[in-house]
């Protein structure tokens, strides 16, 4: 008992001195900006009034947030800046994992590289520290291997076992070993032909968007003056007095929404902007090589019910060796990713074949009672890993993940690389190099245990008090305490009532999210500028479902443009730009081929040669065609909902119609709706709503039927 006792104190004993020194280097730190942050407009006043600062960060990704958080910290008078949005490079498109890399692990242990290991070793102490500091944003998730072959049972658990030994005292929770029935009991959607078994281990998950921006505002809580869309002109320079030689000092920057130009000084610039670093090194250097080699990472969005609630699929060998993730998150399910060198581009654009790609190795893993569809992909994203280049790799899997921290001979730092989970520990090391380069004095990082946005006041109950306190749908005030954590209760009592008996306040974006319209007014509090920054970022809503975000639009823009006092032109560019942004960038153009003829979407021999299906779809379309026109519109469907006493909203109708609608000209087709029924057929479209409420609508017509006498005792 007394020896059980020693191992179970020891690793107490150790999370409680780490609690107390996050507690002290917490109350070390003053927030002057702990009540209110400052508008967007005071902190561009701020950066231009503001003398000098002793380090300005370009880049507000991830590591660029975190640069600017840790020099904060070091009582340090910071500034960042960023072109666009915070988050809306890389660091909103990741595969929402924080991980150590087990594939770094199993390479580091088959080549014997001891960087790798360290890599590992670095990410695992990340990975623990940031699910601490916000427990709101992020959660351990088991993630399974499955296992086919007998001889890949053992191999597999050494491995990742390995990986739980080299997390120590942080592991999240230990791996173990499933038998097949239990695995299908755990993952019933998995192949069943061939299974063995399955290892489980443990990973976990973030929303990569809002911890981001979490870091950025909690940098500015204490007292960075952080900006988006403010992009660099070009850096400033001046002569050392004591070398002659040139020395960065500053940057000419420009407000992206109003093009005012102005100066920031600061003593040391340091560059963390991800894919286009060595845009920001050439500007300081045009003779600079590039040191960033770019490589897409595709994801595609799928609907809830392709993987269990908590539980994640790890695929270690796809057809041409990449690694596929199948995880839940944020009630659907992401799978990615892929790793294809790429041009640099600020608005990434996921290609068909990569789709394709990860939805045949999806249906590689699920069984086959499960059907795989093209029309299932709700969304599809490509995000950019700004990899450093290794000269010696032959493909971009290959390059290590690690970053590099570089000072140019004018003092330019330059952090590249690396990856979403060590983003605190490149920014430490980051600041380190800078505060020697530059002798800025300011002490040790103190990141560690930081407490990010939100996560101060949360616990895993406090949802029951939005419930409670405001009146909120049980499954909003959840996902309002998974979001904003402690600031939920801002974001509650900025919703307005409904006027039905419940929920009593929190009128929804969607019907089918949680999102709610006084997120919108929170978003411009956190320094959202448009209405990408809404269905992006602040919420996930554009991740998660095309068509549900580019539905909630209208309602956005005209909540946005009150409160920013937009003008009617401005809330159509407004409109156009987050169409065009989902449509391109977020796999809407993908996804609304599948309907165009451009894919080829026709009726096969096959199909064509069974007349019964062409007559069963035409007779459909003409029991709403009453007057054989050959088309049909909102007013036909309308008439036929009214026969079996259904009511729709007209406007929902439209929205209806448009999704089939082709050549946009307010009707429906024949030709339109033979094509939507195959490709319904085909699983290229997979939830037309014109095409259920058809066939529903059908079916109750001919439920129906006429009314025999002898119901009514003779017609007496």
């Amino acid at each position: 008992g007394g020896r059980l006792d020693i191992y179970v104190t020891v690793p107490v004993l150790h999370v409680v001195q780490a609690r107390l020194a996050y507690v002290a280097a917490e109350g070390e730190l003053k927030q002057p900006f702990k009540d209110e942050l400052p508008t967007r407009q005071a902190q561009l006043s701020t950066l231009q009034d503001t003398e000098e600062f002793d380090v300005l960060v370009v880049g507000g990704g991830a590591t660029g947030s975190g640069c600017a958080l840790d020099a904060v910290t070091r009582n340090l008078k910071t500034a960042l800046v960023e072109r666009n949005d915070f988050s809306s490079g890389t660091s909103s498109r990741s595969t929402k994992l924080i991980h150590g890399g087990v594939r770094y692990l199993q390479k580091a242990i088959m080549k014997l590289d001891y960087e790798q290991y360290m890599m590992v070793k670095e990410a695992l102490h990340e990975r623990s520290n940031l699910l601490d500091i916000a427990p709101h944003l992020s959660a351990p998730l088991p993630i399974m291997l499955p296992v086919y072959k007998w001889w890949q049972l053992p191999y597999y658990w050494a491995g990742i076992k390995m990986y739980d030994l080299v997390a120590g005292g942080q592991c999240l929770k230990s791996s173990y070993v499933l038998s097949k029935n239990k695995a299908l009991e755990l993952f019933p959607m998995l192949k069943k032909d061939k299974l063995v078994g399955a290892i489980v281990y443990y990973d976990g998950q973030h929303n990569d968007a809002r911890m981001n921006l979490a870091i950025a505002l909690t940098a500015a809580r204490h007292g960075a003056a952080i900006a988006n869309y403010t992009e660099v002109v070009h850096l400033l320079k001046k002569t050392d007095a004591g070398t002659g030689k040139e020395k960065v000092c500053g940057a000419r920057c420009r407000d992206v929404i109003t093009g005012n130009e102005f100066d920031v000084r600061a003593k040391c610039v340091i560059n963390a902007t991800g894919p286009f670093t060595d845009s920001l090194r050439k500007m300081d250097d045009g003779k600079n090589t590039n040191i960033c080699q770019p490589s897409a990472g595709v994801h595609i969005v799928i609907p809830g019910y392709y993987s269990p609630d908590n539980m994640g699929l790890l695929d270690p060998a796809t057809s041409d060796g990449r690694v596929i993730f199948f995880l839940p998150w944020e009630k659907m399910t992401i799978a990615g990713t892929t790793d294809t060198p790429t041009d640099i581009t600020a608005h990434p654009i996921p290609r068909e074949e990569d789709i394709n790609f990860i939805l045949n190795e999806v249906r590689n893993y699920l069984s086959p009672d499960v059907e795989v569809r093209r029309g299932d992909v709700l969304a599809a994203w490509s995000g950019i890993r700004p990899l450093v280049t290794d000269p010696n790799s032959k493909d971009t899997q290959s390059i290590c993940r690690n970053h590099i921290v570089n000072v140019s001979d004018s003092g330019l730092v330059t952090i590249a690389g690396g990856k979403w989970t060590t983003y605190r520990s490149m920014a430490e090391e980051t600041l380190d190099a800078a505060v020697a380069a530059h002798r800025l004095g300011g002490g040790p990082s103190k990141t560690v245990g930081l407490v990010l946005e939100g996560g101060q006041d949360w616990s895993p109950t406090l949802y029951i008090r939005l419930v409670q306190d405001y009146g909120l749908e049980n499954e909003v005030a959840q996902h309002l305490a998974a979001t904003y954590g402690g600031k939920a209760f801002d974001v509650a009592k900025m919703a307005r009532v409904t006027g039905k008996r419940w929920p009593i306040v929190g009128n929804r974006l969607v019907s089918e999210f949680p999102y709610i319209e006084s997120e919108v007014r929170y978003a411009v509090k956190e320094y959202a500028c448009t209405a990408i920054d809404v269905i992006a970022r602040r919420t996930r809503l554009g991740f998660l479902n095309v068509q549900a975000a580019d539905e909630a639009l209208p309602r956005i823009v005209d909540i946005m443009g009150k409160m920013l006092d937009w003008s009617d032109k401005k809330r159509t560019e407004e409109l156009e730009a987050a169409k065009k942004f989902l449509y391109l960038e977020m796999g809407y153009r993908s996804r609304s081929e599948q309907l165009t003829g451009t894919t080829e979407i026709t009726l096969d021999t096959q199909e064509v040669a069974n007349s019964v299906l062409i007559d069963r779809y035409t007779n459909r379309f003409h029991k709403f065609d009453k007057d054989s026109k050959g088309f049909i519109t909102t007013v036909d469907v309308q008439r036929v909902l009214q026969n079996i006493s259904v009511q729709i909203d007209e406007n929902a109708l439209h929205e209806i119609l448009n999704e089939v609608d082709l050549n946009k000209n307010g009707q429906v087709e024949l030709n339109e709706f033979l094509q939507l029924m195959s490709a319904v057929k085909k699983g290229q479209v997979s939830d037309s709503r014109l095409a259920i409420l058809m066939k529903t609508a059908e079916e109750s017509l001919d439920l129906r039927g006429p009314v025999t006498v002898d119901r009514s005792g003779g017609g007496v």
